[in-house]
């Protein structure tokens, strides 16, 4: 008798605990993922080039855990998804962020290096402002004269150039839309424009000097027949007057 009240007591504990068990399953929240766990998922999703959700990942540790070890990576490797999702304008954005947050960074090279690629890579056509382009280009100068020894001057410097080809062949897009227009005077001094401040883009600065030589001819050709039409209206006038 007093083994079977003790098999009945051990059996109703076993049903209360799992019972208990069954409980906290169905109502206690799931333990989180630590910032360990989410770091390394997040990574494992860049290395499976889903962007998007590496992006998901490291906004969550950002924001779960703010002092986290991980959280500067983090940080940095967000800029990085952005910019490999072709999200230009969002890794821009983020890596600013990153090099106000953490100026001292030994990544801080490749951060400037990196804004000035997502700036570069926002430009479309040479009909649209150039302003951004500007921003680059002085991301990039800044690489070469602050990070000398850093492996992104060679590049940094070939994307200067870039750069200035762009912009170079932009200022030459409003010229030529001047000349079709038979604004001679304007197109010669748009011209004239790139011939001296373009020197480092031979292609443009060349065309633009050969465009500049006619534009000018025409345009002083434009103020000439204009002189001959006053003094014919005014004689005609005159005979008009007799």
């Amino acid at each position: 008798m007093a083994n079977r009240f003790l098999s009945l007591c051990v059996l109703a504990s076993l049903l209360l605990l799992s019972g208990c068990g069954i409980i906290d399953m169905i109502y206690l929240p799931p333990s989180e993922d630590t910032a360990q766990e989410i770091f390394e998922a997040a990574n494992d999703a860049m290395g499976d080039k889903n962007y998007v959700r590496a992006v998901e990942l490291y906004n969550k540790l950002r924001d779960a855990y703010p002092f986290s070890p991980y959280t500067i990576d983090a940080e940095l490797s967000l800029a990085d998804a952005y910019f490999l999702d072709e999200e230009y304008e969002l890794a821009a954005e983020t890596y600013k962020d990153f090099e106000s947050l953490h100026p001292r960074h030994p990544s801080i090279p490749y951060v400037v290096y990196q804004t000035g690629m997502s700036l570069l890579n926002q430009f479309r056509s040479i009909d649209r402002a150039t302003t951004i382009l500007d921003e680059a280009y002085a991301c990039f100068k800044r690489v070469c004269e602050m990070y000398p020894d850093t492996p992104y001057v060679a590049s940094a410097q070939e994307k200067m150039a870039r750069c200035r080809q762009l912009v170079a062949e932009h200022e030459l897009y409003i010229a030529d839309v001047f000349w079709h227009m038979k604004k001679y005077g304007v197109a010669w001094r748009r011209y004239e424009y790139i011939v001296k401040n373009f020197s480092d883009v031979p292609d443009v600065s060349g065309h633009a000097k050969e465009k500049s030589i006619v534009a000018y001819h025409k345009y002083r050709e434009e103020g000439s027949q204009e002189i001959r039409e006053e003094r014919e209206g005014s004689w005609k006038q005159w005979f008009k007057w007799l």
